[in-house]
């Protein structure tokens, strides 16, 4: 993918996927939809609980859109973040059990890539934002153009 803004919006997608099947797997668990029922879920559901686990969640899902359409620097502050605040939430909410550790992992994974990837493309961005001295000396051009990942030929 060569594209920055589509590669992390797909570990966003990959983000919460894996937490949508961590809370489906979990839910397999004798006992579990009935503890559920019962309100009884580690802390005492109310209101505001379940508008702090909804926005929460919502995190991956506006980062899916939002690493397509936000300007570089923009993107990387956001999707910095966005995934420190969702790894916080993956640890600290999470479950003592095997396979929520193997979700775990795999998100957090996903979300340090997505760090590393807005990140490491900070310094092709800054050549493109330069404009081509269309005025310089062949040599000057050439190497103006590497700068752009573009690679000079000779012509005659």
């Amino acid at each position: 993918m060569k594209d920055l803004g589509t590669k992390i919006s797909t570990l966003w997608i990959v983000v919460m996927f894996t937490m949508v099947f961590a809370d489906i797997v979990g839910m397999m668990m004798p006992g579990v939809l009935q503890a559920m029922s019962a309100g009884q879920v580690g802390v005492p559901v109310t209101q505001g609980v379940l508008l702090v686990f909804a926005i929460l969640l919502q995190i991956p899902i506006a980062m899916i859109f939002l690493s397509r359409i936000l300007k570089p620097r923009a993107n990387r502050w956001a999707n910095t973040l966005a995934a420190v605040v969702t790894t916080a939430f993956v640890i600290g909410g999470g479950s003592p059990y095997l396979h929520y550790y193997f979700f775990e992992t795999v998100q957090i994974a996903c979300m340090a890539l997505i760090v590393w990837s807005a990140w490491a493309q900070r310094g092709s961005e800054a050549a493109v934002e330069r404009p081509l001295d269309r005025h310089a000396r062949p040599e000057a051009l050439a190497a103006q153009l590497s700068s752009h990942g573009i690679e000079p030929t000779a012509t005659r």
